[in-house]
């Protein structure tokens, strides 16, 4: 197999370097220090047609497989990680649940603003009591007439606040039954639906983090993705491709911080020579090197399967908790090899350790890959 970029990520990788240099690069530390939500560049990267890269042109989108889909989040996550978060969380999941399960009219009324990012997409699944336990959900949808009432809360969700439209997964049946939660997409202004507090995060603080608030919210049945009592099994098989894009972003963070160690320990000096000829460091570098091309081929073998259309559950999951791991590992030895410089805000290491972490977290735990892992291989 030919792992090189082809021609579309070569234009990809090119066009969002470029257009980091201008737009992303300069206000990093800014944003990151304020937390503050660039809407305005994710509006710049719709036009580039980064907010629909799976969308087919016939909805406005760019209409480009996997493989460029992760190099796109790769480059965006090495020039910022909460910009590579909010590109994938818009696009995997709010953007890629309506390409996925809406039908025609669905697709038509809300693809094309999604995939230009006229609006910002949110998901909604999990809630306060319910991370990894998605099927114990509180938030209930109730069917009066042709409408559903919806009443409960979402948080840790990506874009509650900013977000023109969500999709939201609410229960429609019995606690615990995968049958009995239903998909609803919700346009912001809908009486009854508003977001609460912005989470104050340890890092992605540029990625926004809020509530989604639900109080007796009512929902025309037309704004239902499939059938009622498919919103559970929807949401998995759309977690499957979003693992993908998770591990995408770990590997930006990772080649961010590994390239940003390279770098210092080739020009930082002690005891008269560069620190990369000391064995110390220099096997430190290989280990970060070996385990970002392990992460790389995991991803790519995983978006190959999802362009296949064929199973990737296991893949999927194996790259989203190797990759993420190592961006953990990684960004923690780069700012072992930076020393003190690591420790401050000068060099975007400390950056790349903080955001690392909620990689292991987001869209499912390392611990709920490795069961996903553990149950794929047993049967």
């Amino acid at each position: 197999m030919n792992f090189s970029y082809n021609e579309n990520q070569k234009m990809i990788a090119d066009m969002v370097q470029q257009f980091g240099r201008q737009h992303i690069t300069p206000y990093v530390r800014q944003w990151d220090d304020n937390q503050i939500f660039p809407v305005e560049v994710f509006k710049k990267l719709g036009d580039l047609g980064l907010m629909g890269v799976l969308v087919p042109a016939e909805y406005g989108g760019s209409g480009f497989s996997y493989t460029e889909y992760v190099t796109a989040i790769q480059e965006l996550s090495i020039l910022d990680p909460s910009i590579g978060l909010s590109m994938a969380a818009h696009n995997s999941l709010c953007t890629g649940h309506i390409l996925q399960f809406g039908n025609e009219d669905q697709k038509k009324k809300w693809l094309p603003k999604l995939a230009t990012a006229e609006w910002i997409g949110a998901w909604g699944l999990t809630e306060h009591n319910t991370g990894s336990d998605a099927g114990g959900m509180a938030t209930t949808a109730v069917k009066d007439g042709e409408y559903w009432v919806l009443n409960g809360a979402k948080n840790f969700i990506t874009h509650a606040i900013s977000g023109d439209v969500a999709v939201v997964i609410a229960r429609t049946g019995e606690k615990g039954d995968s049958h009995g939660m239903t998909a609803f997409v919700i346009e912001k202004g809908v009486d009854g639906f508003s977001s609460g507090k912005k989470e104050d995060k340890l890092g992605m603080r540029a990625s926004e983090t809020a509530e989604l608030i639900f109080d007796n919210c009512r929902v025309h049945e037309s704004n239902i993705l499939g059938g009622v009592g498919d919103g559970f099994i929807q949401s998995m098989k759309v977690l499957d491709g979003g693992r993908i894009s998770i591990a995408a972003l770990s590997l930006g963070i990772a080649k961010g911080a590994y390239q940003t160690a390279l770098q210092y320990s080739k020009e930082r000096e002690q005891f008269g020579k560069p620190i990369s000829q000391f064995q110390a460091i220099a096997f430190k570098l290989a280990d970060m090197a070996t385990k970002i091309e392990a992460s790389e081929l995991l991803i790519y073998n995983s978006s190959y399967l999802k362009n296949e259309e064929r199973k990737m559950t296991k893949e999927g999951a194996m790259a989203k908790y190797y990759s993420s791991e190592v961006a953990v590992q990684v960004s923690s030895d780069a700012v072992q090899i930076l020393g003190g410089y690591g420790y401050t805000k000068d060099f975007p290491v400390e950056r790349y350790y903080r955001d690392s972490k909620l990689c292991t977290i987001g869209e499912g735990t390392s611990e709920i890959q490795k069961l996903v892992i553990s149950k794929q291989i047993i049967k």
